[in-house]
């Protein structure tokens, strides 16, 4: 259970720092409480897992027309979405949105590197008991 959690964990932890280095660069995007920024940082790592993908495969023409570049509007829908959803996070709009999804989607690849040693092929292995569920 512990070696499920730990990387859960972790991810959370660089998502808040990337949101909190991200506030103090970009003038719109405030938090109001610590409490906000983690809450923050988990429900966007819940709609990155869960809303995201949707939208992706639901604006897949328009992502292949654009050559991925309508990606980056998903995530800024999805910073919107999460400021809407919790009390204490402000986005003053969607080009704050745009540019602080690119540099938090940035950062959390630099410092994850580190994290994880820089090396990003994870393999999917069979549990020991041979059972997924």
């Amino acid at each position: 259970m512990l070696a499920n959690l730990t990387p859960f964990l972790l991810h959370w932890a660089i998502t808040a720092l990337s949101l909190w280095i991200a506030s103090l660069l970009f003038r719109g995007l405030k938090f109001d409480s610590t409490g906000a920024l983690i809450g923050s940082a988990l429900l966007l790592g819940l709609a990155n897992a869960v809303v995201k993908p949707l939208l992706i495969v639901l604006t897949l023409p328009l992502t292949l027309v654009t050559f991925g570049l309508f990606l980056l509007v998903i995530n800024a829908l999805m910073i919107l979405l999460v400021a809407a959803l919790v009390r204490g996070f402000h986005v003053s709009g969607f080009w704050t949105a745009l540019f602080a999804s690119i540099f938090i989607s940035v950062l959390s690849i630099v410092i994850g590197g580190f994290f994880v040693g820089g090396t990003p092929d994870t393999q999917i292995q069979m549990p020991s008991s041979g059972q997924w569920l």
